[in-house]
């Protein structure tokens, strides 16, 4: 499992190409969500975004790859700031929403609504979106999160 998960950003790097012209030097991808996304508690060139824009980068591609993570956001938090975190000419949204609903008593119906909503706005816009918080569930019961037991580790992103 754990060679699977460390090749999983390579297969997802080259799923994307498929999906954005290669010529708009205004092409990107951006990476909304919170402390995994910023990627708490590893090194800014460890951080999932930073991995991605680097594997895009060795295939050859311009593809800009933006980290929108903030630290204890929650889904509304990021519905808040979706219009100003996804600019015109995102072409894909990787959306990693986290634990801290859960953590700030947020009703799962309220947090079900945001995420309703972010993805129907991303829809209308044209912008594809790919939710990653099952991957990241995945590498932390596989043993690849820090001691806090919520952050992944360098080799988790």
């Amino acid at each position: 499992m754990e060679a699977v998960l460390q090749n999983l950003w390579k297969i997802s790097a080259a799923a994307l190409l498929p999906f954005i012209p290669m010529t708009p030097a205004s092409a990107q991808v951006v990476a909304l969500g919170a402390s995994n996304t910023l990627g708490w508690g590893v090194s800014e060139g460890q951080s999932y975004p930073s991995q991605l824009q680097a594997m895009l980068q060795a295939q050859g591609s311009s593809l800009r790859v933006t980290n929108e993570g903030v630290p204890g956001n929650t889904t509304g938090e990021m519905l808040a700031r979706l219009s100003s975190a996804v600019p015109d000419g995102t072409k894909i949204v990787i959306l990693q929403f986290g634990t801290n609903d859960a953590r700030l008593n947020t009703p799962p119906a309220t947090r079900q609504a945001n995420v309703a909503a972010i993805l129907e706005e991303l829809q209308k816009r044209g912008i594809k979106s790919l939710e990653v918080d099952e991957m990241m569930d995945a590498a932390l019961r596989d043993g690849l999160g820090q001691p806090d037991g919520i952050h992944l580790t360098a080799e988790g992103h």
